[in-house]
């Protein structure tokens, strides 16, 4: 397959999965009062950061970002806007910086999407965090540190994500392996 055949590939998956994002975003199995919930929506994004790697899998994480915001995007300023829409679905890609070879190990495999799949929720849950802290600080209980809620908030629906993206991802690796294999 020529360079160019590659790139249209590459392209099409990232659009395919970015769709598949928006939906898995639609059945929410927790949504917080406030907004944020626990959803499949980070698996496809991951999936192509681990496949595609980092810059793939943060277009895919964009555009399921924007098309979020358009679809059903709560906005209170054009920067909080930015930072939980785009910013924490297109750092899903840093997914992407750990390296999975054909050739490794399965369990090497395992762990090192692991550790992509947390520093991409560690990521996402920091673009909220700071979302939160600026934007929504006013929601924080009497006496609370805005930072503390911020954090609180939005660690209760991310960590839900991080463990089901890490559940999925190490079912689908075990066994449907070529799905995560670099092309």
């Amino acid at each position: 397959m020529n360079q160019a055949s590659k790139k249209l590939v590459t392209l099409i998956e990232v659009a395919i999965m970015a769709a598949i994002a928006v939906v898995f975003d639609k059945m929410t199995i927790y949504q917080a009062p406030y907004g944020g919930s626990v959803t499949l929506s980070m698996v496809p994004i991951v999936m192509v950061a681990l496949r595609r790697g980092m810059w793939p899998g943060i277009a895919c994480g964009v555009i399921t970002g924007v098309l979020q915001l358009i679809t059903e995007g709560y906005v209170v300023h054009p920067v909080q806007a930015i930072l939980d829409y785009p910013v924490a679905y297109g750092v899903l890609g840093v997914a992407g910086w750990v390296l999975l070879k054909e050739s490794q190990p399965r369990n090497a495999k395992m762990l090192r999407s692991g550790f992509g799949i947390l520093m991409a929720g560690l990521s996402r849950t920091l673009a909220h965090f700071l979302s939160g802290i600026i934007f929504f600080a006013s929601m924080a209980p009497k006496g609370q540190s805005p930072y503390l809620y911020s954090l609180i908030y939005n660690a209760a629906y991310m960590i839900p994500n991080m463990i089901i993206a890490f559940i999925i991802t190490l079912i689908l690796i075990y066994t449907a392996p070529q799905l995560v294999h670099r092309q």
